[in-house]
């Protein structure tokens, strides 16, 4: 844009033509947006997709840290299945007593496809999940919990997040149960 305007300013053109009135700004066709245009905008849409990705695991974390904690909070980030899931994820550490505090890393955020020109713009993510940091405890006691040896602690999650009239939302967020 900016090479545009200020080669707009320079002309090799005697004089007598530049002023010769030009066509109606109404009635040129607008200029197509250059590539550049349309990645930075599409790059623009993933990055809001990731950013609320992150912003609902961060969310899950603090529930998971918090027995007491609204789960309502959640509607901000997830809707449909992954909302569903979070919530039932948090119900069932509840039911068992246990909280997790620590934190969760996010390492090789991938956008594996995504389709912006639709109704429902959708950006679909591939993360390597990290809780290696995380400490299960009792609830009440804040004693650490018996885990499996054998659990995956570093794993990749596949995820859907899509733009609905609210703002972006985790539609679906599924280990794989592969280690990364």
């Amino acid at each position: 844009m900016t090479l545009a305007a200020l080669t707009g300013c320079s002309s090799d053109k005697p004089a007598d033509e530049k002023a010769a009135p030009s066509t109606p700004a109404a009635t040129k066709p607008a200029p197509a947006p250059s590539t550049t245009e349309a990645v930075s905008e599409e790059e623009a849409m993933q990055a809001e997709a990731i950013s609320v990705y992150q912003a609902h695991w961060e969310q899950k974390q603090a529930l998971y840290a918090d027995a007491d904690a609204d789960t309502d909070t959640l509607k901000q980030f997830a809707a449909a299945e992954a909302l569903v899931g979070a919530k039932n994820d948090v119900q069932r550490m509840r039911d068992a007593n246990q909280v997790i505090t620590g934190k969760v890393t996010m390492g090789d955020q991938t956008v594996t496809k995504s389709d912006l020109n639709r109704k429902v713009p959708k950006v679909f993510l591939s993360t390597c999940l990290d809780i290696t940091q995380w400490n299960v405890l009792d609830a009440k006691t804040r004693k650490p919990v018996s885990l499996p040896s054998t659990r995956l602690t570093k794993y990749t999650v596949d995820s859907l997040v899509e733009k609905w009239p609210q703002g972006w939302r985790v539609v679906r967020d599924r280990p794989m149960g592969k280690k990364c």
